[in-house]
């Protein structure tokens, strides 16, 4: 036995028979795993380019992004469960940060919305890979992520259309804390001028030395208002040079100097989907803003909750002397007076409070006729309902807003500077005294109106109106006559004598008729008041100031 084992294992006969049945085994058994592979590979790239069409697709139709990608799964014949997920989320094309950070995921469609990331699970059949690994099938997984660009920027407020520069001065002037002088021309070139909200905001962050953050932090942090200005400058010159508009806010930005007043400007500009992008880069999308627009905005975020105070001589007739008081509250939560986004993005105005203390010139016994005027707006809101991106013709593009004016509550009466402040209750006063003869004969009144909307009114903007930045005014619909025309009509006279209550016929029709002489110059100050603080009289201003209409590409 031991001399066969030893001769069988001496015996090189047949050895590369055996070893060709091997190898052919292996060849055989790795011939047939690359088919599994093979297919493995190919259903990826089936399955990565129905997802690359679900996302497209989905993108493009971010109102129905889940129904569409299915659509797309189920017509390149895989079966709808397949569609694992369907992320809403907002992409930024920043090359600083890596590409699986570029994309955010949001809970649903919002303002920020512009992409969508879809994934796809199908299943790859194995024919001798289940030999190894257990299995009859292969799971291949794949997802894409698809971002559009269509977007709108807008702004609401009032505007400045008859400039007073004795109210400029005064009403600006106490809302940035210190004296303005600038003359009516100053005031024109501001409003006319233009620069880039964008250049703004990189100015900003130059000027609070901010060199490594976003928008939304430099816009959640606490600034200087005169840094606020500083930058408003900077743009101002870097986009002008050093006209008289740059000269005017020159001034204004010395007038600053040393103020110490500090804010949040998130409540200025909402950059949308460009808010994670760096301080400093500028996407391609212009956001040009009225210099003057911008520096009111400033002034009355600069004032926030605080009451000003201000003494008005406008030499109007009739009229011996005016004071103002004025409190702007804040924003609603999240808004801002101008913003970038999609459909559903919104912007308010501020809830506004106005107290005039006028005296009126009469005659015989009703010499001085004391009237205290009150006013609180509401905030208004205009929100994007609509953009159709023309194409190919862009010039066929247009923007609708949703446009409701606040609603305004007015009253003559004794509204208390507590009342006036106090934005948690509004105001229901008592009778004010508007004529006292040496405590002998005194006529009080009170008076109430309101006017306002219920619902948005559609307001549709051209592509032409975009370019030109037409601002269009949306009235309440129940502001037919003058605010001041229904109170002053309405207002309920009371005459007392050392104390009696009497109807003396003669002096309420002197106070009457000095009240309604009145009505245009008071409805004067008042508008350009209101004007400056940011909103209208049963009006909402509103303006388009540019639209992008991308088409939904893969972003990574």
């Amino acid at each position: 036995m031991r001399r066969l084992i030893r001769r069988f294992l001496h015996d090189q006969r047949g050895n590369i028979a055996m070893m060709g049945v091997a190898s052919m085994l292996v060849v055989c058994g790795f011939t047939a795993f690359g088919v599994d592979i093979g297919l493995i590979f190919l259903d990826q790239r089936r399955t990565q380019s129905t997802a690359d069409l679900a996302a497209i697709v989905a993108a493009s139709n971010l109102g129905n992004a889940t129904n569409a990608a299915t659509a797309t799964v189920v017509k390149n014949n895989y079966p709808a469960d397949s569609l694992v997920a369907v992320e809403y989320g907002t992409y930024v094309a920043d090359a600083t940060l890596p590409p699986q950070r570029r994309f955010t995921a949001v809970a649903g469609p919002g303002p920020t919305t512009n992409a969508v990331r879809v994934t796809l699970q199908t299943r790859t059949p194995l024919y001798f890979g289940k030999l190894l690994i257990g299995s009859d099938s292969f799971n291949v997984r794949a997802s894409a992520v698809a971002a559009t660009t269509t977007m709108a920027s807008f702004a609401i407020g009032s505007r400045l259309a008859a400039l007073n520069d004795g109210v400029l001065n005064q009403l600006l002037g106490g809302l940035l804390g210190t004296k303005l002088s600038l003359s009516l021309m100053d005031y024109q070139s501001l409003l006319s001028a233009k620069v880039d909200a964008f250049s703004f905001l990189s100015a900003l962050a130059t000027q609070v030395n901010l060199t490594a953050g976003t928008y939304d932090q430099l816009l959640q942090g606490q600034v200087k208002l005169p840094d606020l200005v500083a930058a408003l400058l900077a743009a101002q010159r870097e986009t002008n040079g050093n006209n008289a508009a740059t000269i005017a806010l020159a001034n204004v930005s010395q007038a600053l100097t040393g103020l110490l007043t500090t804010v949040v400007p998130q409540t200025l500009i909402d950059p949308g989907p460009y808010a994670v992008l760096q301080a400093g880069q500028k996407p391609l999308f212009g956001l040009p803003v009225s210099v003057l627009d911008l520096l009111s905005a400033i002034a009355v975020l600069g004032n926030g909750k605080h009451q000003i105070a201000a003494g008005l001589n406008l030499n109007l007739p009739g009229i011996a002397s005016i004071s103002l008081q004025a409190a702007v509250g804040e924003r609603p939560v999240g808004t801002s007076w101008i913003t970038v986004g999609t459909k559903g993005a919104s912007v308010h105005t501020a809830q506004t409070r106005v107290l005039l203390q006028v005296q009126l010139l009469g005659s015989g016994a009703a010499s001085l006729v004391n009237l205290p005027l009150y006013v609180e707006v509401a905030p208004g809101t205009a929100t994007l309902d609509a953009m159709q991106c023309g194409s190919p013709d862009i010039n066929t593009s247009t923007v609708t807003l949703g446009v409701k004016p606040g609603v305004v509550d007015a009253w003559i009466g004794s509204v208390s500077t507590a009342d006036l402040t106090n934005f948690t209750t509004q105001p229901n006063p008592p009778p004010a005294t508007l004529v006292n003869a040496l405590g002998l004969v005194t006529v009080t009144g009170l008076a109430h109106a309101s006017i306002g909307n219920t619902r948005p009114t559609s307001v549709d903007f051209s592509y032409a109106d975009i370019q030109a930045q037409t601002r269009k005014t949306v009235n309440s619909t129940s502001f037919v006559s003058s605010l001041l025309g229904s109170l002053l009509g309405q207002i309920n006279l009371n005459v007392s004598l050392l104390g009696l209550n009497l109807q003396l016929g003669p002096l309420l029709q002197l106070v009457g008729g000095i009240l309604a002489a009145a009505t245009t110059p008071l409805d004067q100050v008042l508008s350009s008041v209101l004007q400056t603080l940011g909103v209208s009289l049963g009006q909402a201003d509103v303006w388009v100031t540019g639209i992008r209409c991308d088409g939904a590409v893969l972003v990574n």
